[in-house]
Order: C-alpha cells, then sequence, then structure tokens
C-alpha cells in the first residue's frame, strides 16, 4: 500500500508560478513511475507529467515549456508551474504506479486568476 499526499496548490495570477509537492509513504521502495494529473470542471481526467524511476519524464503538449516534473528520492515528486495559465485551473492529482497498481493522492486544487 502507498498514500500519496499532495500540497503546494493555490490561487496565483496569470503569469505567477505555483510549486506542488508529493510526499508518498508505505511501501515506497516498489514506486514505479511517478505523475501529476489534472482534472478541470466538467472534463476528463488528463495526464500533465510524468517521470519514471530512473528520471525519464515526458509532458503534455500545452504545459511543455512551462512546467517541470522532478523527483528529489525514490518517494517524492514535485511540479513546477511557470507562466501559469487560466486554462490551467484544475484539481491537480498526484500518481503512482507500484507493481502494476495505480494510487492517488486527495488533490490540490489549482486557480489561476485572468
Amino acid at each position: 500500500q502507498v498514500q500519496l499526499v499532495e500540497s503546494g496548490g493555490g490561487l496565483v495570477q496569470a503569469g505567477g508560478s505555483l510549486r506542488l509537492s508529493c510526499a508518498a509513504s508505505g511501501s515506497v521502495f516498489s514506486i514505479g513511475t511517478m505523475a501529476w494529473y489534472r482534472q478541470a470542471p466538467g472534463k476528463q481526467r488528463e495526464l500533465v507529467a510524468r517521470i519514471t524511476s530512473s528520471g525519464t519524464s515526458n509532458y503534455a503538449d500545452s504545459v511543455k515549456g512551462r512546467f517541470t516534473i522532478s523527483r528529489d528520492n525514490i518517494k517524492n515528486t514535485y511540479l513546477q508551474m511557470n507562466s501559469l495559465k487560466p486554462e490551467d485551473t484544475a484539481v491537480y492529482y498526484c500518481f503512482a504506479r507500484v507493481l502494476a497498481k495505480d494510487y492517488w493522492g486527495q488533490g490540490t486544487q489549482v486557480t489561476v486568476s485572468s
């Protein structure tokens, strides 16, 4: 079992920055890929960025060049979000895959005002 706790969301003006953090606990030595997803009201949850256990990352086209995912050890991941746009407003969820099982955090709200 793995528990994921996000932090760092909030309200920011367009053009501003936020840094989301995700801390995992439990069976952390089995964590493989970690990722950030987001879900805006009335829309499906979508992948924002992911990073493998070896450090390979990829991004949604909508955030390339603005967001950076990082991982400082096997259990913590971060999402640095710069040049935020109103369309980035969503609940952001941390994700971890552990031995073919998927785990989700509770989500953190990010609101970007125009």
